[in-house]
């Protein structure tokens, strides 16, 4: 979804398509149902076989929610960020609901995901691809098949698009009208995302301005004003060199992304792209797959396999060097640069032991990848009371974890990936307002992690922002080079 013609981040010239290239044998038996051959896991049991053949028939039918020539796009943006031309920022809810399905609630996300962006540009001194997880992350994996609450046990909460988060029998079974109540709230958000993109909401100045608003109330304002300022400065040079109506100010592009987890929904909306031939899964521009899902015969990595999306691949404690090197091998035959995004989830305590080993795998190797830090899912923990949190400073502990790891083996961090919201709950603590334990009830709205609500969303920001300049001032003074 390329909000804007103009060409906000430089592009080089694209690879050549896989059609015109010899196909791998694996891939010639590929098609959209292959998967269906594979074992699967994350999988809900759905009741009535008719009437989910039925919805599915219906999605095959509708409009694909984006187009293979965005996706190709990002690709090419991704792949700049592989070697430090660009920085990814990608965030957004853990699980959307169908019941936060309002114009504020996309809008406040969206604008958190700017003013992030503005500040991550300044920092990392190139181009910031935006990546939302918005328009179709519904689905989410699970630790256990049930959820047993007072003796009374019942199927697990998987998501709005595939059943329901009341504890109830009727609640619990899968319901394949979701998927098409998925399909037509992603397309609202996506309409609304693409107006705030293209239609003035998105110029930088406004965006600045919101940022000096949240520095101002910031009990660490002073610790951000410098920065504030600097951009500040940027931006009146810019105005005062006839800059200031540029598309590059006053639009953006916007790409979305969720998990490729219910694969019934994305089979159906798979399309082939008339202009080459090629095969894309049209739910979203990037899709991933989990770190629960992640097993080189198993369904999910054979429907990627066969879809020319950029897609991601969640790497654990739990992922070791050969299993990943298998999978980029099954994913990514032709090491077309940007293809594959490797999502670091280590944890703050574990980011040092558990990465550099499958960094230093990939890099030998000589795979083309992009690496982002998501410094969220290793470091949820539970409080007291059994209610899920995450600690601010973990959060940043493993970002800088993430940073000192690619420094020390001399590899370009592509950048982050964060659950986060533009509402102000309370389901994280830590952070310059010092929220805590007793803080966690006053908002806690999410059904499934805990998101960094929109102030600790922007203090992330800026503190990134200021790592990633010390270290480039750190690295120019020793005459080395990258973000």
């Amino acid at each position: 979804m390329s909000a804007s013609p103009a060409s906000v981040i430089p592009v080089p010239s694209a690879p050549a398509s896989p059609a015109v290239q010899t196909t791998p044998a694996a891939l010639t038996t590929w098609t959209p149902g292959s998967w269906r051959g594979a074992p699967i896991r994350q999988a809900p049991s759905y009741p009535d076989a008719a009437s989910l053949e039925a919805v599915e028939a219906r999605l095959r039918r509708y409009p694909p929610l984006v187009f293979a020539g965005e996706a190709r796009r990002l690709k090419q943006q991704l792949a700049l960020a592989s070697e430090g031309r660009a920085f990814v920022l990608q965030g957004g809810a853990c699980a959307e609901s169908f019941g936060e399905f309002t114009a504020d609630i996309i809008r406040d996300t969206f604008r958190v995901l700017l003013q992030m962006a503005v500040v991550l540009t300044f920092g990392a001194k190139v181009p910031v691809v935006k990546l939302g997880r918005m328009a179709g992350q519904f689905a989410k994996p699970r630790s256990s098949d049930h959820e047993t609450v007072e003796g009374v046990s019942l199927p697990s909460y998987r998501g709005d698009i595939i059943n329901g988060p009341d504890f109830t029998a009727e609640a619990r079974v899968p319901d394949p009208a979701r998927m098409e109540t998925g399909y037509f709230q992603s397309a609202g958000t996506l309409n609304l995302l693409r107006a705030f993109a293209s239609g003035g909401y998105a110029n930088l100045h406004q965006v600045h301005r919101w940022n000096l608003g949240f520095v101002e109330r910031s009990p660490l304002a002073a610790r951000y004003q410098d920065l504030a300022e600097r951009i500040d400065e940027t931006l009146g040079f810019m105005g005062a060199c006839g800059l200031a109506t540029a598309p590059q100010i006053n639009e953006t592009e916007f790409y979305t992304s969720h998990e490729a987890l219910l694969l019934p929904y994305e089979q159906a909306l798979t399309r082939v792209d008339s202009t080459t031939g090629d095969w894309y899964g049209c739910s979203a521009h990037f899709l991933w797959i989990g770190d629960r899902t992640r097993q080189v015969d198993g369904a999910h990595v054979e429907f990627l396999r066969g879809v020319r999306n950029p897609i991601g691949i969640k790497v654990g404690p739990s992922s070791n060097a050969d299993d990943l090197l298998r999978l980029l091998d099954i994913l990514n035959p032709w090491d077309e640069p940007g293809r594959i995004t490797l999502i670091s989830r280590m944890g703050a305590e574990g980011v040092r032991r558990h990465l550099p080993p499958l960094l230093r795998a990939v890099t030998r190797a000589g795979r083309r990848v992009t690496w982002l830090s998501d410094p969220m899912h290793g470091n949820t923990i539970s409080t007291s009371s059994k209610v899920k949190t995450r600690s601010f400073d973990a959060i940043l502990s493993e970002v800088r974890g993430f940073f000192d790891v690619f420094a020390a083996e001399g590899v370009v961090p592509g950048g982050v990936h964060v659950e986060m919201t533009g509402q102000d709950v309370t389901e994280c603590v830590g952070g310059a307002f010092q929220l805590t334990e007793a803080d966690l009830s006053n908002r806690y709205e999410t059904f499934c992690d805990p998101r960094l609500n929109a102030e600790q969303s922007l203090e992330l920001a800026f503190l990134i922002a200021n790592e990633l300049t010390s270290r480039r001032r750190a690295g120019a003074s020793t005459g080395e080079t990258g973000t």
